[in-house]
């Protein structure tokens, strides 16, 4: 007979050590409550265990690292030849084209790595191992098959799972891979959280990709099916752009300083020598993507676009401006950069305080209560604020949303205008039209860029939250191109109120949204496309104290 104490006995213990019968429906859910307990117990053992073994494999010294550095004199290279005559023709600034096609993005990337010569230095924050992450991984390996130098630094919080792959890469005597702020363990990555978590809670969120010192993409979007437009169910809507000019060079020379900083660890070091033939495995993958029908009718669009052909022509239109790269110190991953060298910063020091307008795009918008009384005095002084962020309905980290709704109303009080990017947009695709970014009939907007006084662009991979204030690594640039400011101004009258809800509030105080469909406003008094549940989800986040981890 069970004990008294048991969870299986319809017994249950009362005072004075009596023992009392409930029904069995009680006893049932009394059974499934301890079962979940010990279920709940053993993953929390796990968990910890996890931790336990992590806290037992630390990191690798970075004591006798190989050292490299870039390569500068690359004038003599097709790239350098082709565009030195134009640099020289625009002394002082930089050749600008926007990728806002996501075709595009992919196929200037595979244009770069085919046309280097010396040397590839790339750094993402995320890196897919689905088709255009596979396409791209061998593009690399037959680049470095020519003689080209790759060297490929990726976060490892955002490449986790690939490996195998990378210890491949890296076995090429032309391929060196280093890892940001490493998990130790590599079984138990999460259990590091426990051990370490002030360094893993720090990513690098950089995105750039530079051939020969010559052109450079950077930009908003990372390495994956979702960010190129390489499948039917959903789109990252971002922006990049491709540059030529000095601006490379000094991408080259922060891209050195994160290759040497304390937190890039060489990935032999962590995971030991790779054989040869996994090597072979990467190019045999590509092989598997490139005859599946999907990725065959992608790489002809891609082949076959307009704009790939200008590129291969020279014939790209660029846009010629004064360029300025900023970047975080490489120290802000370990927690040790000083304010002053931290992009916030730099960028209020470089573009001012705006005088009439500001245009900002955040896919991850948080302002706290400093953004807000930042917004506020602009707004007091004349400014006209207007801000695209997604709405609920479309974000992918719907944690972050509760940071942003908590601060709507004192924004809209203080006369900001704000606009909530639809899951289910359709931006037109003529390419004169003043396009911010691509679309799909599934999509999040993943784009950062903003515009002031129509003056001054920054494009690169800060979101305005405390994240990336804080905690991860950004860089981009600050274009000063009126034409490129009045795109993203024209975006916003004409685009962005088609293609996103603005958010009001009635007299009574309370939010509502427009939407603009055949040309009539329909109103919503609840946020659009989501449940009761996921609102109320998002407003219990809103009452946790977690505004500074998002």
């Amino acid at each position: 007979m069970s004990s008294p104490h048991s969870c299986r006995s319809r017994f249950f213990p009362g005072v004075n050590g009596h023992v009392f019968r409930v029904p069995w429906t009680a006893a049932l859910w009394y059974r499934q409550a301890c079962r979940r307990f010990r279920a709940a117990a053993l993953l929390l053992i796990l968990f910890l265990s996890a931790g336990l073994l992590t806290g037992c494999n630390p990191l690798p010294s970075l004591e006798g690292r190989s050292v490299s550095t870039v390569v500068t004199d690359t004038n003599d290279t097709p790239l350098g030849v082709a565009i030195s005559p134009l640099t020289a023709a625009h002394p002082g600034k930089a050749g600008i084209y926007p990728l806002v096609d996501a075709h595009n993005a992919f196929g200037a990337r595979v244009l770069l790595a085919q046309a280097a010569v010396r040397t590839l230095d790339i750094q993402y924050y995320i890196w897919r191992g689905d088709m255009t992450g596979t396409l791209l991984f061998d593009a690399l390996r037959k680049a470095a098959d020519r003689g080209v130098r790759v060297r490929l630094m990726l976060d490892d919080l955002g490449s986790l799972g690939l490996d195998a792959t990378l210890a491949a890469l890296d076995a090429h005597p032309n391929i060196e891979v280093r890892l940001f702020n490493p998990f130790a363990n590599r079984r138990f990555p999460w259990g590091g959280f426990l051990t370490d978590f002030s360094r893993l809670n720090r990513r690098m969120h950089h995105k750039s990709f530079t051939a020969d010192s010559q052109a450079t993409i950077i930009g908003g979007r990372n390495v994956g099916d979702e960010y190129f437009a390489a499948t039917d169910d959903f789109l990252f809507a971002d922006l990049d752009v491709i540059a030529v000019g000095p601006v490379v060079k000094d991408v080259s020379h922060e891209f050195d300083r994160y290759w040497a900083s304390e937190s890039a660890y060489p990935i032999d070091r962590l995971l030991g020598p790779a054989g040869e033939t996994p090597l072979q495995d990467v190019g045999a993958a590509a092989s598997f993507v490139e005859k599946n029908p999907a990725a065959t009718e992608y790489l002809d669009a891609i082949k076959e676009s307009a704009f790939m052909l200008a590129l291969l022509r020279g014939t790209l239109p660029l846009e010629w401006a004064k360029t300025q790269m900023v970047s975080d110190d490489p120290l802000k991953g370990l927690g040790k950069a000083p304010p002053e060298a931290m992009l916030p910063v730099k960028l209020r020091r470089i573009i001012g305080d705006p005088e009439k307008e500001v245009d900002l795009v955040s896919p991850y918008f948080v302002p706290t209560a400093v953004g807000v009384d930042a917004f506020a005095a602009m707004s007091r002084r004349g400014v006209t604020v207007r801000i695209l962020t997604n709405a609920l309905e479309a974000t992918d980290v719907a944690v972050v949303h509760s940071g942003y709704a908590r601060r709507r109303k004192p924004l809209l009080q203080e006369g900001v205008i704000l606009y909530e990017f639809k899951r289910i947009a359709d931006m037109p695709v003529h390419p004169k039209g003043p396009r911010l970014i691509s679309s799909a009939s599934g999509s999040s907007l993943h784009a950062k860029t903003f515009s002031v006084d129509r003056s001054r662009v920054f494009v690169g991979s800060l979101n305005f939250d405390p994240r990336s204030a804080n905690l991860n690594t950004e860089m981009g640039f600050v274009i000063e191109s009126p034409i490129l400011a009045a795109r993203i101004d024209d975006a916003f009258k004409m685009l962005v109120p088609l293609n996103a809800y603005e958010v009001r509030l009635d007299d009574n105080g309370s939010l509502y949204w427009l939407e603009r469909v055949d040309g009539k406003e329909v109103r919503h008094d609840t946020e659009p496309g989501t449940t009761f549940w996921k609102r109320t989800a998002v407003w219990l986040l809103s009452l946790l104290p977690i505004e500074w981890m998002l």
